[in-house]
């Protein structure tokens, strides 16, 4: 329980101190997702997301284009969170069942931050429990740092004498991608499936 308090703590004062990317939007302008956005991102949307190469799933180095060739659902966490990122993960897994029963695809992304542990065997395991087209990816310390910081992630590692039993804290915000715009919106850990999916689905009418 203090944990927990310790994370959602973490999140808040990064929402505080430099993680309000978003603002009320003043003007549509020549936004093609105007109507989908509930804000803007300030400094536009450019200012989060960008180029990574990680290692997927199946062993295979890749890069953010290999990745991101359909709309991508991308959330930051590790697979031996006791809990959050479960939670995450299969609320996003969810969703993107929503978007398929109404005939729109979205592929689910998973980047580990915890690659001592999360090696592609393992990222496997944890992405086919939760979806099939659930795609896990992982690196090296140096490519996830790098990955994480495009994307304007928080994680870092708490103290520990084991090191293979230890915990990560880490920020929880789902990002959507698009192919060719990249980055449009990111979702917050109290959105319903359905509201993810409603939104998701008014970016995926109008690419």
């Amino acid at each position: 329980m203090v944990r927990n308090f310790a994370v959602i703590a973490v999140v808040a004062v990064i929402a505080l101190l430099g993680g309000m990317w978003y603002m009320s939007k003043d003007a549509a302008g020549d936004d093609q997702f105007a109507q989908c956005r509930q804000g803007q991102v300030a400094g536009g949307t450019s200012a989060i997301g960008g180029p990574f190469t990680l290692v997927s799933e199946t062993g295979e180095t890749v890069t953010d284009k290999d990745v991101i060739t359909e709309p991508s659902l991308l959330y930051f966490g590790y697979t031996f969170c006791p809990d959050v990122c479960p939670l995450d993960n299969s609320r996003n897994a969810e969703a993107i069942e929503l978007l398929e029963s109404r005939g729109q695809i979205v592929q689910p992304v998973f980047i580990s931050i915890d690659p001592n542990r999360d090696t592609p065997e393992v990222m496997a395991e944890f992405t086919d429990y939760l979806h099939p087209r659930m795609l896990g990816l992982t690196g090296s310390a140096e490519q996830v740092k790098a990955a994480s910081q495009a994307y304007r992630t928080y994680y870092k590692k708490q103290e520990s004498d084991d090191e293979e039993y230890y915990l990560v804290d880490h920020s929880t915000f789902t990002y959507l991608v698009m192919p060719e715009q990249g980055f449009v919106e990111y979702f917050k850990r109290d959105v319903t499936p359905e509201q993810m999916a409603d939104r998701i689905g008014c970016f995926v009418n109008n690419m």
